[in-house]
């Protein structure tokens, strides 16, 4: 095991085998020595933890709950190709987007989910550009997506 995947174990969460898509791409490629992750949802063992609309019906921190949860699994997509986390030398970007109601502007709330949380993992090296994006929906209602951009050693 990884000293990426140690930790992540420490913070309570478990790196799952790579999230098979729901439609017609491929969950992670590799450019040169960047790895860029497809939109990830907050599925768990290949269901959707949260659903609903910020504003409506869900609150921002069980949101920020699924963000994580969409980290892991672009984590995971990212291990399916480079095979060891360790080999990740940053985090350059990240995009999330959110699910919201047209009144509610704390995106970048939510996305702090996600952002705080591979802070947690990668440390300084996890520092990355971010955009927070405000959309109608979602696939299969999730409240999040998450996309990752990553430099490989």
């Amino acid at each position: 095991m990884t000293n990426i995947e140690n930790r992540i174990r420490e913070l309570g969460f478990e790196l799952p085998e790579s999230v098979h898509p729901i439609a017609s791409y491929i969950p992670a490629t590799i450019s040169g020595n960047l790895v860029f992750t497809s939109g990830q949802l907050p599925l768990l063992l290949g269901k959707i933890t949260e659903t609903g609309i910020l504003g409506v019906d869900l609150e921002i921190d069980r949101a920020q709950q699924a963000a994580k949860l969409c980290v892991i699994n672009g984590l995971a997509a990212i291990k399916s190709l480079i095979k060891d986390l360790d080999k990740i030398k940053t985090i350059v970007k990240l995009v999330g987007y959110v699910a919201s109601d047209p009144r509610f502007v704390r995106q970048p709330e939510v996305i702090n989910g996600a952002s705080n949380f591979i802070l947690e993992i990668f440390g300084d090296h996890g520092r990355h550009a971010r955009t927070s994006i405000g959309v109608a929906s979602l696939p299969l209602n999730s409240p999040v997506e998450i996309e990752m951009i990553v430099e490989i050693k």
